[in-house]
């Protein structure tokens, strides 16, 4: 089973399947904008789509209740936004 989840506390989002940990992306806020820096796929699931789950499911979250603009500081989340043109309107400008 799947779960996305928002963990304020933690400062990331994640995704876990079968109750384990299977991918995250880390952020931190500075004043209106949000800053995602890293995000990791465990090595045995990787090339399953698992991290752009969580940076889809953390775009939609900040998109939906926040007006916070994102600052794609991981190389992963700005190459994201290259694959999802429709969803750069997020970025800080």
């Amino acid at each position: 089973m799947k779960e996305l989840a928002h963990e304020p506390d933690a400062k990331r989002y994640t995704l876990m399947i079968d109750g384990h940990l299977a991918a995250l992306a880390d952020y931190a806020i500075n004043g209106n904008s949000i800053s995602f820096h890293h995000t990791y796929t465990q090595p045995n699931l990787r090339g399953n789509g698992y991290a752009g789950e969580v940076v889809a499911f953390a775009m939609d979250d900040v998109e939906q209740n926040s007006t916070r603009r994102v600052v794609p500081m991981c190389w992963y989340v700005g190459q994201w936004f290259d694959e999802h043109p429709e969803r750069q309107g997020l970025l800080s400008r």
